[in-house]
């Protein structure tokens, strides 16, 4: 699951955010978006734009990334 993380970390990074990992729960990931990303207005869009497809992508059991 970090390996996935660690995939969009560097576009996310360069926006002035952090993205970490908070827990597993059977299918769905909860992350936290922090620094630029944690109030930004378009935090969602990276959300499910980015994160959600690549995790989901590279770790076929999750199903859904949401935010904590």
């Amino acid at each position: 699951m970090n390996a996935a993380l660690d995939i969009v970390r560097p576009g996310i990074h360069a926006d002035g955010g952090e993205v970490w990992l908070i827990r597993v729960d059977g299918s769905t990931a909860y992350v936290q978006m922090l620094g630029a990303c944690g109030g930004c207005p378009a935090s969602t869009m990276t959300l499910k734009g980015a994160i959600e497809a690549v995790v989901t992508a590279q770790v076929p059991e999750i199903t859904e990334v949401l935010q904590v």
